[in-house]
């Protein structure tokens, strides 16, 4: 949840025993070549706000219980959608509201952790919805709240030789350029070099026609770390299945490579938002 007040909200509905309910049952294929291939669940208090597929096939997960103790007090107070690259795995910590800055947070494969932070820009947005790696382990693209044209393009901390060994400061890079806007985004990953996609939490359908679509940004060409332009499309609507009837959230979103699987998160309507269901899809295509 990128909104500060619902994350507390959650933290605090944890107590509750109320399980997500089955609903309907599996979707047929998603536009965009798409299939809906299962549904697991996970606690939301340590999984509702992302996750990332590990090289085993295992995956981590992110919720405001996995904030450690030293960054909270720091006023690290919330944790966006993760990634995981070359073993490392990244993390996108946002303050409150009268943050004047950001941080990413990287953990080595041999548990030391690191943190970069970007003082923010003219015009930029206090929200870090989340980290996606490009993969050739240089570039990280993360986003802000709201109405955006944009991705943000930072080196990817400790992998680009560029950012400081140890921590320190974190300038953007070339940013991409949408070729239409979206709204809330939750979470993107790399498909391919030059392919993303995002989860939107967007229930309006103004800019598209799906409530809480699954975006799919193209880009003209593989980061470099200069302005590029991304085309905008929509795969398919994030489900929408509960005992409990209300709003939904969508949240994290992560593409396996290796087992060619798309997982996209979506936190149920209280009281069920105890658990979050996390649906999978396969490719219909090669």
């Amino acid at each position: 949840m990128t909104v500060w007040k619902a994350s507390t909200a959650l933290f605090g509905a944890v107590t509750l025993a109320v399980m997500t309910g089955g609903g309907a049952a599996a979707a047929p294929a998603a536009p965009g070549g798409w299939q809906e291939s299962g549904t697991s669940r996970v606690n939301s208090l340590t999984g509702s706000q992302g996750l990332a597929s590990r090289a085993d096939g295992s995956l981590l997960y992110r919720g405001l219980g996995s904030i450690p103790l030293d960054l909270r007090m720091k006023g690290w107070g919330h944790i966006g959608d993760p990634d995981i690259a070359n073993g490392h795995t990244f993390d996108a910590y946002q303050g409150g509201d009268d943050a004047k800055s950001k941080m990413f947070a990287v953990t080595t494969p041999d548990g030391k952790r690191h943190l970069y932070e970007h003082e923010l820009d003219a015009g930029e947005k206090l929200n870090n919805s989340f980290a996606a790696v490009s993969p050739d382990d240089k570039w990280l693209v993360s986003g802000e709240w709201g109405d955006q044209n944009r991705l943000q393009v930072f080196p990817a901390p400790l992998l680009n030789p560029s950012t400081p060994p140890t921590g320190g400061a974190l300038p953007q890079a070339g940013q991409i350029t949408l070729d239409k806007p979206v709204r809330d985004i939750q979470g993107c990953d790399f498909v391919s070099d030059t392919r993303l996609v995002c989860a939107s939490n967007d229930a309006s359908k103004e800019l598209f026609p799906e409530d809480r679509p699954v975006l799919q940004v193209d880009l003209e060409r593989p980061l470099d770390g200069k302005p590029v332009t991304g085309r905008v499309a929509s795969l398919f609507a994030a489900p929408q299945r509960s005992i409990c009837s209300g709003s939904f959230e969508t949240e994290g979103i992560d593409y396996d490579s290796a087992r060619r699987t798309l997982r996209v998160e979506v936190v149920p309507p209280a009281p069920c938002l105890v658990t979050t269901a996390v649906y999978a899809y396969k490719p219909t295509t090669g």
